[in-house]
């Protein structure tokens, strides 16, 4: 089966590892260039020792290079303020994107999710690594009963977020937040993002909070970990770090909403997870970096099948 040729544009932690995750693991894509905006990065040296085409000189860089007629697909792991820029040109030299960062220029996709529903969109977004680590549970919540509010806290080491990430903290929030409500179903979301500096790193940590219409602790129970076993097909080290918890919430003691609403019966759910990395690039504490590319890569994969059968142009 001939593979799709695919280029990457940022050098840094998740560029890096997303590189190295299609040389060393996909039979579908094919790495065709890296391109940064540091000669001197880490990223660009190691795709040279791999033999593939890199650039310092950015998108425009990318586009002087010879293979960039047979790239199909881009990914982009720059920056929400980057990619904005990027998509337009993208997009007018037919070039599909996938976008690792928040910018949210094309709909969201979270492969257990929605994978399909958005493939013929020329820019789909990755949402963020506490997105892809969390939505997938609030969908599974969902899938049971309204969620009327879901809360989400993505807790991972300083050392696996670059100044990439530092740069769009608003952005993860408020991109994770939305999506939260788009694709995950909940009524109401909120994101927040903890960068800790523990020495040593501490593996990424993620909590979800669900508010779900319906007292069917066993129903929630199994679609959350349905979900789970979903998504370690693509990334063996999602787990729960302990029993999901349930406690009712009575009608006579209604909990109060953002905005002023009240959850007045139900559950509340809260699941503890960790990812932990498959160390490509960076250690195995860096699993919200590797939650991220995995799940670009397994985005992108299912772009090139649809191409080759001819399902998307």
């Amino acid at each position: 089966m001939r593979r799709t040729k695919v280029a990457i544009i940022g050098s840094g932690n998740i560029g890096t590892d997303l590189m190295i995750k299609i040389i060393r693991t996909s039979d579908t894509l094919e790495m065709g260039a890296l391109a940064g905006i540091d000669p001197a990065s880490d990223g660009l040296a190691r795709a040279r020792r791999l033999g593939v085409a890199v650039t310092s000189a950015g998108l425009e860089g990318l586009r002087d290079l010879p293979v960039y007629a047979d790239i199909e697909i881009v990914f982009d792991a720059t920056s929400a303020g980057a990619h904005r820029a990027h998509a337009a040109r993208l997009a007018a030299d037919g070039k599909r994107a996938v976008d690792l960062t928040p910018a949210a220029v094309g709909p969201y996709v979270i492969p257990p999710v929605n994978l399909d529903q958005h493939l013929a969109s020329p820019n789909v977004n990755m949402v963020t690594c506490g997105g892809q680590a969390t939505i997938p549970i609030v969908a599974a919540m969902n899938r049971v009963a309204p969620v009327a509010y879901a809360e989400i806290v993505a807790s991972v080491s300083s050392k696996s977020a670059g100044p990439g990430t530092r740069a769009n903290i608003d952005e993860f929030t408020e991109t994770t937040s939305r999506a939260i409500e788009s694709v995950g179903g909940a009524r109401r979301g909120k994101a927040i993002i903890i960068l800790n500096p523990a020495e040593p790193p501490l593996i990424m940590r993620d909590t979800v909070y669900g508010l779900v219409a319906s007292d069917d602790k066993g129903a929630i129970r199994a679609s959350i970990e349905e979900m789970i076993s979903t998504v370690q097909q693509y990334v063996p080290g999602y787990r729960l770090k302990q029993a999901i918890q349930f406690d009712t919430i009575p009608h006579d003691r209604p909990v109060r909403l953002p905005g002023g609403s009240e959850f007045e019966s139900g559950t509340k759910v809260s699941v503890f997870l960790e990812v932990e990395g498959a160390a490509h690039y960076l250690p195995a504490y860096a699993g919200n970096l590797d939650i991220m590319t995995a799940a670009a890569m397994k985005t992108a994969e299912r772009l090139a099948e649809l191409r080759a059968r001819g399902a998307i142009r």
